[in-house]
Protein backbone atom coordinates (compact mmCIF):
# COMPACT_ATOMS: atom_id res chain seq x y z
CA UNK A 1 0.00 0.00 0.00
CA UNK A 2 2.92 2.37 0.65
CA UNK A 3 3.55 2.89 -3.09
CA UNK A 4 -0.15 2.96 -3.99
CA UNK A 5 -0.01 6.67 -4.91
CA UNK A 6 3.55 6.64 -6.28
CA UNK A 7 7.12 6.58 -5.05
CA UNK A 8 10.19 8.72 -4.54
CA UNK A 9 12.86 8.38 -7.23
CA UNK A 10 16.38 9.76 -6.89
CA UNK A 11 17.18 12.38 -9.53
CA UNK A 12 20.55 13.01 -11.28
CA UNK A 13 21.03 16.15 -9.16
CA UNK A 14 20.94 14.02 -6.00
CA UNK A 15 17.52 14.82 -4.53
CA UNK A 16 14.50 12.48 -4.59
CA UNK A 17 11.27 13.56 -6.31
CA UNK A 18 7.86 11.93 -6.01
CA UNK A 19 6.60 10.16 -9.14
CA UNK A 20 2.80 9.70 -8.91
CA UNK A 21 1.00 6.64 -10.22
CA UNK A 22 -1.85 7.40 -12.64
CA UNK A 23 -5.39 7.47 -11.25
CA UNK A 24 -7.49 5.63 -10.22
CA UNK A 25 -5.64 4.07 -7.28
CA UNK A 26 -4.58 0.44 -7.39
CA UNK A 27 -5.74 -1.46 -5.41
CA UNK A 28 -9.10 0.31 -5.90
CA UNK A 29 -10.79 2.49 -3.29
CA UNK A 30 -12.33 0.40 -0.52
CA UNK A 31 -15.90 1.55 0.07
CA UNK A 32 -16.54 0.64 3.71
CA UNK A 33 -19.75 1.54 5.57
CA UNK A 34 -18.40 4.92 6.70
CA UNK A 35 -17.41 5.94 3.18
CA UNK A 36 -20.80 4.86 1.77
CA UNK A 37 -22.63 6.88 4.44
CA UNK A 38 -20.47 9.97 3.93
CA UNK A 39 -20.91 9.80 0.15
CA UNK A 40 -24.68 9.50 0.48
CA UNK A 41 -24.89 12.43 2.94
CA UNK A 42 -22.57 14.58 0.79
CA UNK A 43 -24.75 13.97 -2.29
CA UNK A 44 -27.90 14.89 -0.35
CA UNK A 45 -26.29 18.00 1.17
CA UNK A 46 -25.16 19.27 -2.24
CA UNK A 47 -28.62 18.66 -3.74
CA UNK A 48 -30.28 20.61 -0.90
CA UNK A 49 -27.83 23.48 -1.32
CA UNK A 50 -28.38 23.62 -5.07
CA UNK A 51 -32.13 23.70 -4.51
CA UNK A 52 -31.94 26.56 -1.99
CA UNK A 53 -29.69 28.58 -4.32
CA UNK A 54 -32.43 28.58 -6.96
CA UNK A 55 -35.03 30.25 -4.68
CA UNK A 56 -32.85 33.14 -3.52
CA UNK A 57 -34.07 36.70 -4.22
CA UNK A 58 -31.46 37.02 -6.94
CA UNK A 59 -29.20 33.95 -7.15
CA UNK A 60 -26.56 35.62 -9.32
CA UNK A 61 -25.98 38.42 -6.81
CA UNK A 62 -25.70 35.99 -3.93
CA UNK A 63 -23.26 33.87 -5.94
CA UNK A 64 -21.14 36.93 -6.65
CA UNK A 65 -20.59 37.38 -2.90
CA UNK A 66 -20.00 33.65 -2.43
CA UNK A 67 -17.29 33.79 -5.09
CA UNK A 68 -15.62 36.58 -3.10
CA UNK A 69 -15.82 34.44 0.03
CA UNK A 70 -14.26 31.39 -1.66
CA UNK A 71 -11.54 33.62 -3.13
CA UNK A 72 -10.74 35.04 0.30
CA UNK A 73 -10.69 31.68 2.06
CA UNK A 74 -8.63 29.91 -0.59
CA UNK A 75 -6.12 32.77 -0.63
CA UNK A 76 -5.99 32.83 3.19
CA UNK A 77 -5.01 29.13 3.20
CA UNK A 78 -1.88 30.23 1.33
CA UNK A 79 -1.17 32.98 3.88
CA UNK A 80 -2.81 35.96 2.18
CA UNK A 81 -3.97 38.51 4.77
CA UNK A 82 -6.97 40.17 3.13
CA UNK A 83 -10.52 40.74 4.42
CA UNK A 84 -13.90 40.86 2.72
CA UNK A 85 -14.19 44.56 3.59
CA UNK A 86 -10.76 45.16 1.99
CA UNK A 87 -11.86 43.50 -1.25
CA UNK A 88 -15.15 45.44 -1.30
CA UNK A 89 -13.30 48.72 -0.63
CA UNK A 90 -10.92 47.96 -3.52
CA UNK A 91 -13.84 47.24 -5.85
CA UNK A 92 -15.48 50.49 -4.75
CA UNK A 93 -12.32 52.47 -5.69
CA UNK A 94 -11.44 53.11 -2.07
CA UNK A 95 -7.95 52.55 -0.67
CA UNK A 96 -8.29 49.29 1.29
CA UNK A 97 -6.92 49.04 4.83
CA UNK A 98 -5.42 45.65 3.89
CA UNK A 99 -2.15 45.05 2.04
CA UNK A 100 -2.90 45.95 -1.59
CA UNK A 101 -0.90 42.99 -2.96
CA UNK A 102 -2.98 40.59 -0.86
CA UNK A 103 -6.21 42.21 -2.03
CA UNK A 104 -5.11 41.95 -5.69
CA UNK A 105 -4.49 38.22 -5.26
CA UNK A 106 -8.06 37.76 -4.00
CA UNK A 107 -9.48 39.92 -6.80
CA UNK A 108 -7.57 37.81 -9.35
CA UNK A 109 -9.00 34.64 -7.81
CA UNK A 110 -12.50 36.09 -8.30
CA UNK A 111 -11.64 36.85 -11.94
CA UNK A 112 -10.24 33.34 -12.44
CA UNK A 113 -13.33 31.67 -10.98
CA UNK A 114 -15.70 33.80 -13.05
CA UNK A 115 -13.55 33.26 -16.15
CA UNK A 116 -13.57 29.49 -15.69
CA UNK A 117 -17.34 29.27 -15.13
CA UNK A 118 -17.98 31.37 -18.25
CA UNK A 119 -15.60 29.22 -20.34
CA UNK A 120 -17.19 25.96 -19.12
CA UNK A 121 -20.44 27.03 -20.76
CA UNK A 122 -18.71 26.63 -24.13
CA UNK A 123 -15.65 24.40 -23.54
CA UNK A 124 -14.96 21.16 -21.65
CA UNK A 125 -12.46 21.03 -18.80
CA UNK A 126 -9.00 20.60 -20.28
CA UNK A 127 -5.32 21.32 -19.71
CA UNK A 128 -5.70 24.37 -21.95
CA UNK A 129 -8.46 25.76 -19.72
CA UNK A 130 -6.48 25.00 -16.54
CA UNK A 131 -3.52 26.96 -17.94
CA UNK A 132 -5.76 29.87 -18.97
CA UNK A 133 -7.27 29.99 -15.47
CA UNK A 134 -3.79 29.98 -13.92
CA UNK A 135 -2.79 32.91 -16.11
CA UNK A 136 -5.80 34.95 -14.95
CA UNK A 137 -5.07 33.97 -11.34
CA UNK A 138 -1.45 35.12 -11.09
CA UNK A 139 -1.00 37.87 -13.70
CA UNK A 140 -0.22 41.22 -12.13
CA UNK A 141 0.36 39.71 -8.67
CA UNK A 142 3.46 38.55 -6.79
CA UNK A 143 3.46 35.33 -8.86
CA UNK A 144 3.45 37.15 -12.21
CA UNK A 145 7.16 36.47 -12.77
CA UNK A 146 6.58 32.71 -12.46
CA UNK A 147 5.43 31.86 -16.00
CA UNK A 148 1.67 32.50 -15.72
CA UNK A 149 -0.38 30.01 -17.74
CA UNK A 150 2.54 27.62 -18.33
CA UNK A 151 3.46 24.33 -16.71
CA UNK A 152 6.77 24.57 -14.93
CA UNK A 153 10.08 23.87 -16.65
CA UNK A 154 12.07 23.75 -13.41
CA UNK A 155 11.88 21.77 -10.19
CA UNK A 156 9.75 23.18 -7.37
CA UNK A 157 9.30 21.98 -3.81
CA UNK A 158 7.21 22.46 -0.68
CA UNK A 159 8.77 23.30 2.67
CA UNK A 160 9.21 25.88 5.37
CA UNK A 161 9.88 29.42 4.19
CA UNK A 162 13.49 29.61 3.01
CA UNK A 163 13.96 25.82 2.95
CA UNK A 164 16.28 24.50 0.23
CA UNK A 165 15.41 21.63 -2.11
CA UNK A 166 17.28 19.21 0.14
CA UNK A 167 15.32 20.43 3.20
CA UNK A 168 11.91 20.20 1.47
CA UNK A 169 8.87 18.58 3.07
CA UNK A 170 7.76 17.36 -0.35
CA UNK A 171 9.35 17.40 -3.82
CA UNK A 172 6.82 17.02 -6.68
CA UNK A 173 7.70 15.19 -9.93
CA UNK A 174 10.56 16.55 -12.04
CA UNK A 175 9.60 19.05 -14.77
CA UNK A 176 10.22 16.67 -17.69
CA UNK A 177 7.26 14.45 -16.70
CA UNK A 178 4.81 17.15 -15.58
CA UNK A 179 3.04 17.33 -18.96
CA UNK A 180 2.63 13.54 -19.08
CA UNK A 181 1.32 13.52 -15.51
CA UNK A 182 -1.17 16.27 -16.33
CA UNK A 183 -2.19 14.45 -19.53
CA UNK A 184 -3.03 11.38 -17.42
CA UNK A 185 -5.02 13.61 -15.05
CA UNK A 186 -6.96 15.17 -17.94
CA UNK A 187 -8.07 11.70 -19.09
CA UNK A 188 -9.46 10.94 -15.64
CA UNK A 189 -11.87 13.89 -16.00
CA UNK A 190 -13.73 11.95 -18.72
CA UNK A 191 -12.99 8.30 -17.94
CA UNK A 192 -13.77 5.93 -15.05
CA UNK A 193 -17.43 6.94 -14.89
CA UNK A 194 -18.01 4.07 -12.45
CA UNK A 195 -16.28 6.15 -9.75
CA UNK A 196 -18.76 8.42 -7.87
CA UNK A 197 -18.23 12.03 -8.96
CA UNK A 198 -17.44 13.38 -5.49
CA UNK A 199 -14.86 10.64 -4.94
CA UNK A 200 -13.40 11.38 -8.36
CA UNK A 201 -12.90 15.09 -7.72
CA UNK A 202 -11.33 14.25 -4.34
CA UNK A 203 -8.84 12.05 -6.22
CA UNK A 204 -8.25 14.71 -8.90
CA UNK A 205 -7.63 17.49 -6.36
CA UNK A 206 -5.10 15.41 -4.42
CA UNK A 207 -3.34 14.30 -7.62
CA UNK A 208 -3.14 17.87 -8.92
CA UNK A 209 -1.57 19.05 -5.66
CA UNK A 210 0.92 16.16 -5.87
CA UNK A 211 1.94 17.02 -9.45
CA UNK A 212 2.17 20.72 -8.50
CA UNK A 213 2.38 21.67 -12.20
CA UNK A 214 2.90 25.43 -11.80
CA UNK A 215 5.64 27.45 -10.12
CA UNK A 216 3.05 29.37 -8.11
CA UNK A 217 -0.68 29.18 -7.35
CA UNK A 218 -1.05 25.37 -7.26
CA UNK A 219 -3.14 25.30 -4.08
CA UNK A 220 -5.56 27.92 -5.38
CA UNK A 221 -5.89 26.35 -8.86
CA UNK A 222 -6.39 22.93 -7.26
CA UNK A 223 -9.27 24.27 -5.18
CA UNK A 224 -10.76 26.06 -8.19
CA UNK A 225 -10.81 22.71 -9.99
CA UNK A 226 -13.23 21.36 -7.36
CA UNK A 227 -15.77 24.10 -8.15
CA UNK A 228 -15.28 23.79 -11.92
CA UNK A 229 -15.65 20.00 -11.88
CA UNK A 230 -18.89 20.07 -9.86
CA UNK A 231 -20.23 22.77 -12.19
CA UNK A 232 -19.25 21.10 -15.47
CA UNK A 233 -20.68 17.74 -14.30
CA UNK A 234 -23.93 19.56 -13.42
CA UNK A 235 -23.72 18.41 -9.80
CA UNK A 236 -24.14 22.10 -8.97
CA UNK A 237 -26.09 24.42 -11.27
CA UNK A 238 -24.29 27.39 -9.69
CA UNK A 239 -20.88 27.70 -7.96
CA UNK A 240 -22.19 27.94 -4.39
CA UNK A 241 -19.91 25.44 -2.61
CA UNK A 242 -16.99 27.19 -0.94
CA UNK A 243 -14.98 24.19 0.27
CA UNK A 244 -12.09 26.44 1.30
CA UNK A 245 -14.19 27.35 4.38
CA UNK A 246 -13.61 23.80 5.65
CA UNK A 247 -10.08 23.40 4.31
CA UNK A 248 -8.95 26.63 6.03
CA UNK A 249 -10.51 25.55 9.32
CA UNK A 250 -8.72 22.17 9.13
CA UNK A 251 -5.63 23.37 7.27
CA UNK A 252 -3.09 21.18 9.10
CA UNK A 253 -5.20 18.04 8.68
CA UNK A 254 -5.75 18.95 5.01
CA UNK A 255 -2.00 19.07 4.32
CA UNK A 256 -1.25 16.03 6.52
CA UNK A 257 -3.78 13.83 4.71
CA UNK A 258 -2.47 14.86 1.28
CA UNK A 259 1.00 13.81 2.47
CA UNK A 260 -0.30 10.51 3.84
CA UNK A 261 -1.78 9.71 0.44
CA UNK A 262 1.72 10.10 -1.04
CA UNK A 263 3.70 8.36 1.68
CA UNK A 264 1.25 5.66 2.82
CA UNK A 265 -1.33 5.37 0.05
CA UNK A 266 -4.16 6.37 2.43
CA UNK A 267 -6.60 7.46 -0.26
CA UNK A 268 -9.66 6.43 1.77
CA UNK A 269 -8.73 8.69 4.72
CA UNK A 270 -8.35 11.66 2.38
CA UNK A 271 -11.67 10.95 0.60
CA UNK A 272 -13.54 10.71 3.91
CA UNK A 273 -12.06 14.02 5.03
CA UNK A 274 -13.03 15.59 1.68
CA UNK A 275 -16.63 14.31 1.89
CA UNK A 276 -16.98 15.60 5.45
CA UNK A 277 -15.92 18.98 4.06
CA UNK A 278 -18.57 18.84 1.33
CA UNK A 279 -21.24 18.06 3.96
CA UNK A 280 -20.15 20.74 6.45
CA UNK A 281 -19.72 23.41 3.79
CA UNK A 282 -23.05 22.60 2.10
CA UNK A 283 -24.88 22.90 5.43
CA UNK A 284 -23.15 26.22 6.21
CA UNK A 285 -23.85 27.57 2.69
CA UNK A 286 -27.53 26.58 2.91
CA UNK A 287 -27.83 28.21 6.34
CA UNK A 288 -26.29 31.42 4.95
CA UNK A 289 -28.67 31.39 1.97
CA UNK A 290 -31.69 31.10 4.27
CA UNK A 291 -30.39 33.95 6.46
CA UNK A 292 -30.13 36.16 3.37
CA UNK A 293 -33.71 35.38 2.34
CA UNK A 294 -34.88 36.31 5.87
CA UNK A 295 -32.73 39.48 5.88
CA UNK A 296 -34.22 40.76 2.63
CA UNK A 297 -37.80 40.16 3.85
CA UNK A 298 -37.02 41.90 7.15
CA UNK A 299 -35.54 44.95 5.40
CA UNK A 300 -38.65 45.37 3.25
CA UNK A 301 -40.78 45.28 6.44
CA UNK A 302 -38.39 47.81 8.01
CA UNK A 303 -38.99 50.20 5.11
CA UNK A 304 -42.75 50.07 5.56
CA UNK A 305 -42.45 50.38 9.35
CA UNK A 306 -40.45 53.59 8.83
CA UNK A 307 -42.81 54.89 6.11
CA UNK A 308 -40.14 54.56 3.40
CA UNK A 309 -42.37 53.14 0.73
CA UNK A 310 -41.14 54.50 -2.60
CA UNK A 311 -40.43 52.02 -5.39
CA UNK A 312 -36.81 53.23 -5.38
CA UNK A 313 -36.40 52.27 -1.72
CA UNK A 314 -37.50 48.69 -2.48
CA UNK A 315 -35.21 48.61 -5.51
CA UNK A 316 -32.30 49.91 -3.43
CA UNK A 317 -32.70 47.02 -0.96
CA UNK A 318 -32.31 44.57 -3.86
CA UNK A 319 -29.40 46.55 -5.32
CA UNK A 320 -27.49 46.39 -2.02
CA UNK A 321 -27.29 42.60 -2.32
CA UNK A 322 -25.55 43.21 -5.65
CA UNK A 323 -23.32 46.08 -4.52
CA UNK A 324 -22.91 46.23 -0.73
CA UNK A 325 -20.63 49.31 -0.90
CA UNK A 326 -22.33 52.28 -2.57
CA UNK A 327 -22.38 56.06 -2.83
CA UNK A 328 -25.21 58.41 -3.69
CA UNK A 329 -23.94 58.99 -7.24
CA UNK A 330 -24.19 55.25 -7.95
CA UNK A 331 -27.79 55.24 -6.67
CA UNK A 332 -28.60 58.34 -8.74
CA UNK A 333 -27.25 56.70 -11.92
CA UNK A 334 -28.62 53.22 -11.23
CA UNK A 335 -32.23 54.41 -10.80
CA UNK A 336 -32.00 57.50 -13.03
CA UNK A 337 -33.20 59.78 -10.24
CA UNK A 338 -32.28 63.32 -9.16
CA UNK A 339 -29.25 63.58 -6.87
CA UNK A 340 -31.37 65.11 -4.08
CA UNK A 341 -33.70 62.08 -4.20
CA UNK A 342 -30.69 59.74 -4.14
CA UNK A 343 -29.18 61.65 -1.19
CA UNK A 344 -32.42 61.53 0.77
CA UNK A 345 -32.84 57.81 0.09
CA UNK A 346 -29.31 56.93 1.19
CA UNK A 347 -29.60 59.16 4.28
CA UNK A 348 -32.83 57.45 5.32
CA UNK A 349 -31.18 54.01 4.87
CA UNK A 350 -28.34 55.21 7.09
CA UNK A 351 -30.73 56.57 9.73
CA UNK A 352 -32.58 53.26 10.13
CA UNK A 353 -29.31 51.29 10.22
CA UNK A 354 -29.34 49.52 6.85
CA UNK A 355 -26.26 51.44 5.66
CA UNK A 356 -23.15 52.51 7.54
CA UNK A 357 -20.89 55.35 6.34
CA UNK A 358 -17.30 54.06 6.08
CA UNK A 359 -15.10 56.92 4.83
CA UNK A 360 -15.54 59.44 7.66
CA UNK A 361 -15.52 62.21 5.04
CA UNK A 362 -17.94 65.09 4.56
CA UNK A 363 -17.90 64.65 0.77
CA UNK A 364 -17.64 61.60 -1.51
CA UNK A 365 -19.04 59.35 1.21
CA UNK A 366 -19.30 55.58 0.76
CA UNK A 367 -21.75 53.36 2.60
CA UNK A 368 -21.55 49.69 3.60
CA UNK A 369 -24.46 47.22 3.79
CA UNK A 370 -22.87 45.85 6.96
CA UNK A 371 -25.46 43.28 8.06
CA UNK A 372 -25.22 41.44 4.74
CA UNK A 373 -21.42 41.59 4.66
CA UNK A 374 -21.28 40.25 8.24
CA UNK A 375 -23.31 37.18 7.21
CA UNK A 376 -21.16 36.46 4.16
CA UNK A 377 -17.80 37.02 5.84
CA UNK A 378 -18.24 34.36 8.54
CA UNK A 379 -15.15 32.16 8.52
CA UNK A 380 -13.00 34.71 6.66
CA UNK A 381 -11.97 36.63 9.78
CA UNK A 382 -8.20 36.95 10.08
Amino acid sequence: MKERAGKYVKQPAGYSAFIPNPLPPNPPIQFDDELHLLLSEADRSLARLDGIATVLPNPELFIGMYVKKEALLSSQIEGTQASLEGVLEFEADLTPKDNIDDVKEVVNYIKALNYGIAKLNELPMSLRLIKEIHKVLVEGTRGSNKTPGEFRKTQNWIGLRGASLNEATFVPPPPDIVLANMGDLEKVLYEHENIPQLVKIALIHAQFETIHPFLDGNGRVGRLLITFYLFCKKILSRPVLYLSFYLKKHRNEYYDLLMKVRTDGLWEDWIKFFLKGVIETSVESAKTAKEIIVLKDRLIEELYRNSISSIYAVKLVSFLFEMPVIDTKTVEEKFNIHKDTANELVNRFEQIGILKEITGKQRYKKYLFKEYVDIIKRGTEL
